[in-house]
């Protein structure tokens, strides 16, 4: 145990370090002019745009609606995918005619279905929920069925030897078997929701982080545009820690069960 927490804290130290000699590297490249300051900016000008939007507040609104379309994309996207896959495991013949279209829609480029979705259901928070759930929602659904069906057939037969139907069986041994592989989806998901969101608002957004990037390179703001990568990063990694530390809660609780 000691030796785990010293390496834990190594680990922390290298991290630690590595960011402060990038942050410096990067200051000092831009001040000196080693690279073009308008192209790359640097940290301090970053700062300085960031603690300036933040305090006449007009970054707020931008925030708060890459976050709640971004949590609403992550949440619908994991439970519709997982209800797919349900399905999906359900019924094996809905399963094989619907393999070959789910792997298309898996590697249609997502940008293309965007203007569909904006024709559709308008050029607002629909469409951009819409084109997160394309990219969240055949990633979880593939994930999670190929689980259920891996699940060991030792259990199955167990049961089955007691007399469970489908319905039981799915209930006691499939879901319970893939409980780590859905919760750990979750995680996967934080990352696909944030592509999914900044990708709808490159296409059709008047407000939100998305706005400010596209924005900032029409008006060739280069400061604006990474500030406004800096603050999704920070806040996708707020958003992936809360999701990790559920995932501890909850398989703590599985382990226990």
């Amino acid at each position: 145990m000691r030796r785990a927490k010293r390496t834990t804290a190594l680990v922390g130290v290298t991290q630690f370090i590595i960011l402060v000699l990038f942050i410096g590297l990067w200051e000092a490249a831009g001040r000196y002019r080693w690279v073009d300051p308008l192209l790359f900016s640097y940290p301090t000008k970053m700062f300085h745009q960031l603690w300036g939007t933040m305090s006449d507040g007009s970054i707020w609104p931008h925030i708060g609606v890459t976050v709640s379309e971004t949590i609403v994309g992550f949440a619908l996207g994991t439970l519709l995918g997982t209800l797919l896959a349900a399905l999906l495991w359900w019924f094996p013949f809905v399963s094989r005619v619907a393999d070959p279209y789910l792997v298309v829609l898996n590697s249609m480029p997502k940008v293309a279905l965007g203007p569909i979705f904006i024709v559709c259901l308008g050029p607002g928070f629909l469409s951009i929920v819409a084109v997160t759930l394309s990219v969240t929602v055949i990633i979880t659904t593939l994930n999670i069925y190929n689980q259920f069906r891996e699940v060991d057939a030792g259990y199955i037969k167990v049961v089955r030897l007691f007399g469970a139907g489908r319905s039981q069986l799915f209930r006691s041994v499939i879901l319970p078997a893939s409980f780590p592989v859905i919760i750990s989806t979750l995680k996967v998901n934080v990352g696909l929701a944030w592509i999914g969101v900044i990708v709808g608002e490159f296409l059709v957004a008047k407000l939100g982080l998305g706005y400010l990037i596209i924005y900032g390179f029409q008006v060739f703001n280069f400061t604006l545009v990474l500030s406004s990568l800096l603050v999704i990063a920070a806040v996708a990694t707020v958003m992936y820690k809360a999701v990790s530390a559920l995932e501890r809660r909850l398989m703590d609780g599985w382990r226990e069960q």
